[in-house]
Order: C-alpha cells, then sequence, then structure tokens
C-alpha cells in the first residue's frame, strides 16, 4: 500500500528542521528549515555551489547533518530509504555490456541485497513499471540503443521499482530534447497523483508548468509558489542575472519580462 495513502496529508513526507552542513572550513548549507507534504511537487533551483546536491544527498541519506535533522515519514532517511526513489543526474554505463531494458529498470529491486538474484515478484513490478513510463515493448533491449530521453524513462522507472512514495530527480532534462522532455513532464503530473515529487533543475522557466512550489537554495532554503516566479526573483535566488529558457514569458538577461 502506498505510504503516502495511510499518512496524514498535513504531517511531512520531508521534515528538515534547523539543519546546517558543510565540508571542513566551508559552510554549504545553514539554518535550513523545509517541509514538503504528500503529493506535493517541488523544484529545487539555486547557483552552481549553493546547496542543491548536498541538500538532495542529505534528504537520501548519503550524508549526515552537522547540526538539526532530516526526516522522512517523521523516521531518519536511513530507515526509511526504501521509500526514495532517486534519479541521478548521470548514469554512468558501459555501452558495451550487454545489458537489458529490464534488467536495469530490475536493479532498484535490489536494495540491500546485491546478489543479483531476483524474485517473479521483482521481475512483475519491473514489468509494470516499465509499462507506467511507457517502455514496456523495450524491455528486452539493450540499455546502450535506447535514446536519451528514453535511458531518463527506463532510469525513473528504476527508481520506481522500489514502490517508495517520494521520488527525487537530479537535473533529469539536461542531456534529452524538448519533446522528450515534455514527454517527461506529462509522465511526472501522472505520477504526483500518487508520489511526492522533488526536481533539481537549471531550468527554471518549466518550473512553473509542473510544480507546485519552488525552493531556492543558496545556503539557505526559501520556499516560493511558482505563481511568484519573476524575472526579478530570478535575479535574487541566484545573485545575478539569470534567463530564464522555455517560458511562457522570457525573462531577459536585465530581467525585464517581455512576450
Amino acid at each position: 500500500m502506498n505510504h503516502s495513502e495511510t499518512h496524514n496529508r498535513s504531517e511531512p513526507a520531508i521534515s528538515i528542521t534547523d539543519l546546517s552542513f558543510g565540508y571542513e572550513d566551508r559552510q554549504i548549507l545553514t539554518e535550513v528549515n523545509l517541509a514538503v507534504y504528500p503529493f506535493d511537487s517541488v523544484c529545487i533551483v539555486g547557483p552552481n555551489g549553493g546547496g542543491k546536491t548536498t541538500l538532495m544527498k542529505l534528504i537520501i541519506g548519503l550524508l549526515t547533518p552537522e547540526i538539526g535533522e532530516v526526516l522522512i515519514f517523521g523516521k531518519r532517511p536511513e530507515i526509511n530509504k526504501k521509500l526514495i526513489g532517486y534519479v541521478p543526474q548521470y548514469a554512468v554505463y558501459d555501452r558495451q555490456f550487454p545489458i537489458s531494458v529490464k534488467e536495469v529498470v530490475c536493479m532498484g529491486r535490489l536494495g540491500g541485497n546485491m546478489t543479483g538474484r531476483y524474485s517473479t515478484e521483482d521481475w512483475d513490478r519491473t514489468m509494470h513499471v516499465l509499462g507506467e513510463v511507457g517502455l514496456a515493448p523495450f524491455a528486452e533491449r539493450s540499455f546502450s540503443s535506447l535514446s536519451g530521453g528514453q535511458r531518463q524513462r527506463a532510469l525513473i522507472a528504476r527508481a520506481l521499482a522500489s514502490g517508495g512514495d517520494i521520488l527525487i530527480l537530479d537535473e533529469p532534462t539536461a542531456n534529452i530534447d524538448q519533446e522528450s522532455e515534455s514527454h517527461l513532464f506529462e509522465l511526472l503530473g501522472e505520477l504526483n497523483q500518487r508520489m511526492t515529487i522533488l526536481m533539481v533543475t537549471h531550468d527554471v522557466g518549466f518550473a512553473s508548468k509542473f510544480f507546485k512550489r519552488i525552493a531556492c537554495v543558496n545556503r539557505r532554503v526559501v520556499i516560493h509558489p511558482t505563481s511568484e516566479l519573476t524575472g526579478e526573483l530570478i535575479k535574487e535566488m541566484y545573485g545575478g542575472d539569470f534567463r530564464m529558457i522555455r517560458h511562457d514569458h522570457t525573462c531577459s538577461s536585465e530581467g525585464h519580462r517581455h512576450d
């Protein structure tokens, strides 16, 4: 059963309280407070080095806060990590390695079991999520034969295979064309009906087409409704001029809006 459906919607799926984190003498995040609720969709934006990737690693449990805490449905990430599906920015793989699409997706079922032995339930779940992302006909194909957009959907399927309730994506539109990007956001819209979705992106303009809220990360985290996304806000978020792209209204480098 979907954990989100059994959980009070007024209680956060992800709760970050008074969090600070740094590497040696460099402070990355300071006094971060953030609540993401079941079935929310949050776009995480900010300048390079502002702490976006670090924040993701803290949520997933790859890093531990120096101060404060991160909770996933009320428990530490290492306890509830199976409730999170993660799609990394880059998937490193050997193009010559003969691995099929369904084998890549079924890796999402491994969890702590690295024996590679899958059950009938694992394969059934794999084919189910391949159907969800529109790749069931490609299950037996080589993963390396897929287009960039298809590979991205296969990696989302791998994240979904674990059966979690939170989907986190790191720059999923970085290496795909505009048509594939549109299909990606259609898919995310469908998944958001049953999952909480967080996405790190530099494509700020697309945020208002899908996400309910924007989390601006630059050492601290400030949340805005997407309706507040303006040229001036973009400049404030990025500490300078920044061009909005793929948006109904384009922001010029001077921050003025035009049709």
